[in-house]
């Protein structure tokens, strides 16, 4: 077994855990870098 792609875009992955009927709790938050680009990112949807 292989990895041949990675799942990067936040709504995609929380599209999948939803039709799957899946929960997902994080251990611990992102660290602040993540969390900063994130919220960029969802702003530039916006603009």
């Amino acid at each position: 077994m292989r990895i041949i792609s990675f799942v990067e875009d936040h709504k995609v992955i929380d599209k999948i855990i939803k039709h799957l009927n899946l929960t997902f709790k994080a251990t611990r938050p992102p660290p602040l870098q993540a969390q900063l680009s994130m919220a960029a990112e969802e702003l530039s949807e916006y603009i």
